[in-house]
């Protein structure tokens, strides 16, 4: 008894909380067994006291000669044997360093690591210490699988910290979206209307296609996408393609930046006079039927009208009686007119004018003969002298 006594007053300098420094002297079955300097006193520093990973080798983190510092948490006496040791942490005494690195912090942007995705959002790792991140405030978009976050390193901003509730909060989303505000104030500040920039598609949907163009979303509104009319958005570009559009206007306070796709291609108009000329007999398409006539699709792109006067010889009531969309016709080019992008068109003119038509026509191009004056039914004498009221009403009776 005299002996154990004398043991424990030898290790008296050594007590719970404090921080000493250690040296490996062997490592085996997930612990290793170290000695604390200027003591004699042996202690054990086991793998979960080491790191948080379970699954990990000791080996990758002490090795037998080692010098770690550590912090003690408790003595432990051998029940068959009168030997004394601790059970020393070194992960303990890094979340307590990281502690006292973090008081005050509240605002400050770190680097952390994802570690669990837990119920309700994210758990990360800083400098040893265990941070939550709310699945709120981990995107600017509510994030319902948060797995891809595990393992990886980003910034987030310190929002909370109570030391002795173990409290660590941080926000990814902030980080996102200052670093968000500076790339639209820079992208902004490039931007100029009529220019031709490149960027990336970010997403489609029904009524155009959203490009980034490095910080700002741009609207491509699906009437720009195409010359073609009534395309989807989907036939033209895809999510993750590069592509080069036109700035039509920008509104920085609204944040919106509309575009152009169609602009920085040649349309079916550039150069039509060259392809299409007045006189010309072309195959074309129904592309639409009107009340008042056809338009007939005779270049890519290109719809030109015939009007319902000449769709044919014979009196047409409604198109529709005549044509359908998508027949295929052979036209006659009247005219052309590239600056008002118009083109008319004729069907009749290419068929046989019918005798009764033409005779008609000739019977209305025929010159009128002038209407013969209406013979009266007395006589004006040749001059005028003796010439009176009386002559010509004389009998009448007043």
């Amino acid at each position: 008894m005299n002996e154990f006594e004398d043991l424990l007053n030898s290790v008296s300098e050594v007590n719970p909380g404090d921080v000493v420094t250690a040296e490996v002297l062997t490592v085996d079955n997930d612990q290793a067994n170290v000695v604390i300097e200027g003591t004699g006193v042996e202690g054990v520093l086991t793998l979960r006291e080491l790191t948080n990973d379970r699954n990990a080798d000791i080996n990758d983190f002490v090795k037998t000669g080692d010098t770690v510092e550590v912090l003690v948490l408790r003595q432990v006496v051998g029940k068959d044997t009168d030997t004394v040791t601790f059970l020393v942490s070194k992960k303990r005494l890094e979340a307590r360093k990281a502690w006292d690195k973090l008081v005050g912090r509240e605002g400050e942007v770190v680097t952390v690591k994802g570690t669990r995705a837990v119920k309700g959002g994210l758990s990360v790792e800083f400098e040893g210490l265990r941070g939550f991140i709310p699945a709120s405030m981990i995107d600017t978009r509510f994030v319902r699988n948060t797995e891809k976050f595990v393992g990886q390193e980003f910034e987030a901003k310190i929002k909370e910290v109570v030391p002795a509730e173990n409290r660590f909060i941080l926000s990814r989303r902030e980080v996102v979206e200052e670093k968000a505000a500076a790339a639209r104030k820079e992208v902004f500040s490039k931007l100029e209307e009529g220019a031709i920039v490149k960027g990336k598609v970010a997403r489609l949907t029904s009524f155009g296609a959203f490009i980034d163009l490095g910080g700002v979303d741009g609207l491509v509104h699906v009437t720009e996408l195409s010359h073609e009319r009534n395309v989807s958005p989907k036939s033209v570009v895809s999510v993750g393609e590069e592509v080069e559009v036109k700035v039509l206007s920008i509104d920085e306070e609204a944040g919106r930046v509309s575009l152009s796709l169609k602009a920085t291609t040649p349309g079916p108009w550039d150069g039509v006079e060259q392809k299409l000329a007045a006189g010309d007999v072309v195959d074309g398409k129904v592309k639409r039927l009107t009340d008042f006539g056809a338009f007939v699709e005779v270049l890519p792109g290109i719809d030109g009208l015939v009007h319902i006067s000449q769709i044919s010889h014979k009196r047409v009531e409604n198109p529709k009686d005549v044509l359908s969309v998508g027949q295929e016709v052979k036209v006659k080019v009247l005219d052309v007119n590239a600056a008002a992008e118009r083109v008319s068109l004729s069907i009749k003119a290419l068929e046989e004018r019918p005798a009764q038509a033409e005779n008609e026509e000739k019977r209305q191009s025929r010159p009128r003969r002038p209407k013969r004056e209406a013979k009266r039914d007395y006589e004006l004498p040749e001059t005028q002298t003796g010439f009176s009221m009386a002559d010509l009403f004389g009998d009448i009776e007043l």
